[in-house]
């Protein structure tokens, strides 16, 4: 990708979520920009999840998944899940967390809103793979305005490869 490509991409803002995942005593989460409303009636979302993301192969055998929106004050998610210290299977373990009511996914008690999610479909698009879920529960933490892409110095594009934001020239 070039870029002048990587920069008009890293100008599509997104929310900042961390997706949760749990199989067997597994406990797993990952940070996710990639998500968006698909459906008012019933309510669906898609999250885009790398091919070869540790979260896609779980997700696709149990097919549901909680989502947790990041609000400002718990941007240390964020930041965890950013680093080298969440890639592992079981990543949650020092994080406060409980099971979600219906289809036990961690919801992140440092979220700002929490949602469980049963997979709808999927389908695979270029590296990534489309899961659309449908909301089996939904909790709402602290009053927090949500995280988005233009909170944060870097932009993930795909892969490894995350663009670092030039702040100089905005407002």
């Amino acid at each position: 990708m070039d870029n002048v490509v990587a920069q008009a991409l890293a100008s599509l803002t997104t929310g900042i979520y961390v997706l949760t995942v749990a199989e067997g005593e597994t406990r797993h989460g990952m940070s996710s920009s990639w998500v968006t409303q698909v459906s008012g009636e019933p309510a669906l979302f898609m999250a885009a999840l790398d091919n070869n993301h540790f979260s896609r192969a779980l997700l696709t055998r149990t097919g549901a998944f909680g989502l947790n929106v990041v609000g400002r004050r718990g941007k240390a998610l964020e930041d965890y899940f950013y680093s080298s210290q969440a890639r592992r299977p079981d990543n949650l373990e020092h994080l406060d967390y409980e099971l979600s009511p219906m289809l036990k996914v961690p919801w992140l008690k440092l979220a700002a809103v929490t949602l469980e999610a049963r997979v709808r479909e999927h389908k695979v698009a270029g590296d990534h793979t489309l899961f659309i879920a449908e909301i089996a529960g939904a909790r709402i933490g602290a009053n927090d305005r949500p995280l988005t892409s233009l909170d944060l110095d870097y932009v993930y594009l795909g892969g490894k490869q995350v663009v670092k934001r030039d702040r100089s020239g905005w407002d």
